[in-house]
């Protein structure tokens, strides 16, 4: 195999990169790019080498504690429960959550042979029972597997005396009923509440 099949083949292991995307990127690197080709490789070396998980929430982290566990001014008291580091940006973003969080780093997948083990719930179990934790809010996606590992998770926890809540779903702010997808809606009815 030439290095130029074998850089198309590593260019692959990217979700969504297929053959022909993958080919693409590597006459681009190579023919346009290969300043831009050198700055990829050093900065994925040491991203490899520099980035491991944080010791309470489990994301990513160059740090044994990430800057949002040491911020003291965050509510200790709550703990959000993501799937992935790209979830818990979402729930940032929103300026609506002020508590902590822990990153699952996946979601129950049998199908895949993802299970608490391999999600290491065992961790989430130690962070969650700390003692200063008072209310777990689930914020896994509304996806099967979301609402699976949900629904474990939210036993798991609730057996061991936490107040256990999970995110609402419903018609997007904006949103317009004759637009919105009828699952959507009729979830949204079934959650509605008192005004």
């Amino acid at each position: 195999m030439s290095l130029l099949d074998k850089l198309t083949d590593a260019l692959r292991v990217l979700p969504g990169v297929g053959p022909k995307s993958a080919q693409r990127m590597a006459y681009h690197l190579l023919q346009r790019n290969r300043e831009g080709a050198t700055q990829l490789a050093d900065t994925l070396q040491r991203a490899l080498r520099d980035i491991t998980h944080c010791e309470r929430c489990n994301t990513f982290s160059e740090t044994d504690i990430c800057d949002r566990c040491a911020d003291s001014g965050r509510d200790a008291s709550q703990l959000c429960i993501v799937e992935m580091p790209a979830d818990l940006g979402v729930m940032e973003s929103t300026q609506a959550y002020r508590g902590l969080y822990y990153v699952l780093m996946g979601r129950i997948s049998p199908l895949d042979g993802i299970g608490p083990r391999e999600l290491k719930f065992d961790r989430l179990l130690a962070r969650a029972t700390d003692g200063v934790v008072q209310e777990v809010i689930l914020a896994t996606n509304f996806t099967n597997e979301g609402e699976a590992t949900a629904h474990y998770v939210g036993e798991m926890l609730r057996s061991r005396g936490l107040q256990v809540s999970r995110i609402a779903r419903g018609v997007p702010v904006g949103g317009e009923l004759e637009h919105t997808d009828l699952g959507t809606v009729a979830q949204a009815f079934v959650e509605r509440r008192g005004v």
